[in-house]
């Protein structure tokens, strides 16, 4: 197995790391097999990689045996991954798509993804992977990423500052757990920031309840936090119409209908998941 420096070392044959592209490389082995094992990955496994750039986590994935399929935007990249990863390709457990892996469609069978991601994808990528859980299978049991350290704190919500609609809409899909902080002398080259490694999971939890509802709700909240969610709910979630059903008017006279409710005069960050799902189900009933 190559080291990752000299991996990356080799992509800059090609090019130089397109930091606008968010290129920051994980030099470190031991880091890069962490990663692996969080990911919990077996040779049973389909797993996905989002922007492989060198190589690097890509060798340690092939390791297990797991069949890994790639998606890379850069030409670059795709050269040098052609080349490094030429047997595996020919025998299959190798797939290499040149891509925009948010707009491009992913393998259904997936169990696990595993990515040293561009931080400026972090947020669409989140709802790309919850839009698959949703559509495709069952079969994705793990993500692990590597992600600023400011948006894996957002996303955990362990710390009240970090409370907000990002973790909380993201609760409703998936348990997420902070791992290692990542710093900037791991990576070529270095980020201005610290990094850190999340993990995800799909829980199956039934909150019987339209998510999309809560959702919007959550989101309608947050954009004034400092606010009591009694005056934020004055006016309607601007995507409601894309619920079917829901519209302006049945809007108003579900929150008409739950003055009374004390959890009204709290702000977002008080409430907890449950508290936004029963909230949400108060609505429900309340527009019918």
């Amino acid at each position: 197995m190559k080291s990752a420096r000299d991996l990356v070392d080799r992509l800059r044959a090609y090019q130089p790391p397109n930091t606008d592209l968010g290129q920051h490389f994980l030099i470190d082995d031991e880091m890069l097999q962490r990663m692996v094992k969080i990911a919990q990955i077996t040779k049973d496994d389909h797993v996905l990689e989002i922007g492989p750039g060198p190589g690097t986590l890509t060798q340690h994935l092939l390791a297990t045996g797991a069949r890994v399929t790639a998606i890379e935007l850069d030409d670059a990249p795709v050269l040098h991954l052609d080349e490094i990863f030429r047997g595996e390709q020919h025998s299959k457990q190798f797939i290499l798509h040149h891509d925009d892996a948010l707009t491009a469609s992913w393998p259904n069978d997936i169990t696990k993804v595993v990515a040293n991601i561009p931080y400026q994808i972090s947020s669409p990528l989140i709802e790309k992977l919850t839009r698959h859980l949703k559509e495709q299978t069952d079969a994705l049991t793990h993500v692990v990423l590597m992600v600023q350290l400011e948006f894996g704190q957002r996303l955990s919500m362990n710390h009240p500052a970090d409370v907000g609609s990002l973790g909380m809409t993201v609760a409703l899909d998936w348990d997420v757990e902070e791992h290692h902080i990542v710093a900037p002398h791991y990576f070529s080259p270095q980020p201005a920031v610290q990094s850190q490694v999340i993990e995800l999971r799909p829980h199956d939890r039934e909150f019987h309840v339209d998510k999309r509802l809560v959702r919007q709700m959550i989101h309608l909240a947050f954009e004034q936090r400092r606010k009591k969610i009694r005056s934020t709910f004055k006016r309607a979630p601007r995507r409601l119409s894309r619920i079917n059903g829901w519209h302006t008017q049945r809007w108003k006279e579900a929150i008409e209908s739950i003055q009374d409710l004390e959890m009204l005069n709290a702000r977002p960050e008080e409430l907890a998941l449950d508290d936004w799902i029963e909230l949400a189900r108060k609505v429900e009933k309340g527009s019918k």
